[in-house]
């Protein structure tokens, strides 16, 4: 019986670095965000997301303007909401297609950055939430995006909170020492393959 395991963190948790860890212990890992990118290719897809936006986000090239559809939806809920409702569906197939061929893994990664927010941790047969105090948070993204406090400051804001994804998350893991960390997610891996 394949077991699906949601891993999940908030923007400069270095959730992108614990996966790729498990992805080179071997894992099959699929990550929701590649995911969302490559439906955002599809012919439908792009054509209903263009419908949604009025049809004033296609490039030259007829793919999707992704940084103008961020900026439409950045401080508009609904709009973010409506586009939610046509990506997620699609990358749920996408999951599908995903586990069908890794159907011989016992264990499946599920990396996605809404995993609470969506609901998908509810499909999961465990969750993992990876953590980091706020100003180290702040500091790796101002250093890996080169923006400003406020701007990291004002995503983590569109966030849920540490605090909220902890009720719901089956294991913790501190992301501040890397080698901590790292020891920590093996002793998951372990726990998991044992149950």
């Amino acid at each position: 019986m394949m077991k699906i395991i949601g891993v999940t963190g908030g923007i400069g948790s270095g959730k992108t670095t614990i996966i790729n860890y498990i992805k080179s212990k071997g894992f099959a890992v699929y990550i929701a965000d590649d995911a969302g990118k490559k439906v955002m290719q599809k012919p439908e897809i792009i054509q209903q997301i263009n419908e949604l936006f009025n049809n004033e986000v296609l490039l030259a090239d007829g793919f999707l303007d992704r940084s103008k559809i961020a900026s439409l939806v950045f401080n508009n809920n609904d709009l973010l909401k409506k586009l939610n409702n046509i990506v997620h569906p699609a990358v749920g197939v996408d999951f599908d297609e995903f586990k069908k061929e890794n159907n011989s893994e016992k264990v499946i990664f599920k990396e996605t950055a809404v995993l609470f927010e969506s609901g998908s941790y509810k499909n999961c047969d465990a969750t993992i939430l990876i953590t980091a105090p706020l100003e180290i948070r702040i500091k790796r993204v101002m250093q890996r995006d080169n923006i400003t406090k406020g701007q990291v400051e004002s995503r983590i804001k569109n966030q849920m909170t540490d605090e909220q994804k902890a009720t719901l998350s089956t294991y913790i893991v501190e992301n501040i020492d890397l080698k901590q960390a790292f020891k920590s997610i093996n002793d998951i891996i372990k726990k998991i393959l044992i149950n």
